[in-house]
């Protein structure tokens, strides 16, 4: 038990009550009510050295001060708002500032994180580990070429994210790895981009905007956008698609979806092949792949075959009267040098 001290008038007067009712074990200081402590000041002239020694501080009394230092420490840090960022109700704002490199030590509790209009060329493997609350991340207008596998494994609550007007070249296949929770992603304006793997939006059950528009896509595999169950919104405009066979079942699945998924038909065209240069992509119909399910039936296949043996036959005959022709030019010419002399 703390006791109340009382001392003489030449040193301080204290009446201090009991922290806890006793300090024989941790749970009894954590749960203890701190009561009020006054204490007067000494005398002018009074010496600290007439105060008595007040003993060793308790082992608990320690360990608490410990752990509330230690708590203050770490709200200062999960608080902290990097250099040149604006941070203001779990939004922090770090745009246009000219960076070439991610800010560190984000607040614990970011939930969007702008990082547009910058000069970032690479993102850190294990940058978003600590920012479980991501909620909203702005990655566009930067200098990205790719991002490290497994950013996303612990942003569980990534909802939107931004990486339109960069250098991506390509979609891999563990791009959005254990991002599950994304309903909006923008790859737009990446004008490098060429490939989009089949599985590169695998397991986005909740993902309803999509837009690829103004890249460098020929062609898209359907594969990478069966499993998407949700999505309501296909961007796909502005990229030089060759409407070729390859692309007859990914417009076949457009089409069936057409009415609840909003598309870019009227900027979706084709650049190849020349027959269809400039026609809407959405305007093709199953006319116009028509030729690429013709079959040859037996007739065809004979057919072909006679014409394969005529041409054979009348080459050897054009052969033998090239033959023919040039040896008897032979002797004739040197029948006539025989005669001059």
């Amino acid at each position: 038990m703390l006791r109340s001290s009382t001392f003489t008038d030449s040193g301080p007067r204290c009446s201090c009550l009991p922290v806890s009712q006793t300090l024989d074990s941790m749970d009894t200081v954590l749960m203890g009510s701190l009561q009020h402590c006054c204490c007067q000041l000494p005398k002018m002239g009074d010496t600290w050295a007439q105060l008595p020694w007040p003993g060793p501080p308790h082992p608990a009394m320690l360990l608490v001060s410990l752990l509330l230092a230690a708590g203050l420490m770490h709200s200062d840090a999960g608080t902290s708002c990097p250099v040149l960022c604006t941070c203001h109700n779990q939004v922090v704002d770090c745009s246009s500032q000219r960076l070439f490199s991610v800010p560190p030590d984000l607040p614990m509790d970011t939930q969007n994180l702008s990082l547009a209009h910058n000069r970032i060329t690479a993102v850190p493997p294990g940058y978003l580990t600590c920012y479980m609350e991501l909620r909203v991340l702005d990655l566009r207008n930067n200098s990205l070429m790719e991002l490290p596998r497994g950013l996303f494994l612990h942003a569980k609550r990534l909802a939107h994210l931004d990486l339109s007007y960069n250098n991506f070249s390509h979609v891999p296949a563990d791009m959005f790895q254990e991002a599950h929770g994304l309903v909006h992603i923008d790859l737009s304006h990446n004008p490098w981009l060429r490939r989009v793997h089949p599985q590169a939006f695998q397991g986005l059950v909740q993902l309803r905007d999509l837009d690829l528009s103004y890249g460098g896509l020929a062609s898209l595999s359907l594969e990478a956008l069966e499993g998407l169950p949700g999505l309501v919104t296909l961007q796909i405009g502005g990229n030089p698609w060759v409407c070729g066979c390859t692309m007859e079942p990914l417009l076949k699945w457009l089409r069936n979806r057409i009415q609840r998924c909003t598309a870019d038909s009227q900027l979706a065209e084709c650049r190849g092949p020349p027959e269809v240069e400039g026609a809407p992509l959405f305007s093709l119909t199953e006319e116009s792949f028509k030729a690429c399910h013709l079959t040859l039936t037996l007739d065809d296949y004979l057919f072909i075959a006679f014409v394969g043996f005529v041409v054979s036959i009348a080459s050897v005959a054009t052969n033998f009267l090239l033959g023919i022709t040039a040896n008897c030019c032979h002797r004739w010419s040197k029948a006539s040098e025989e005669e001059e002399i």
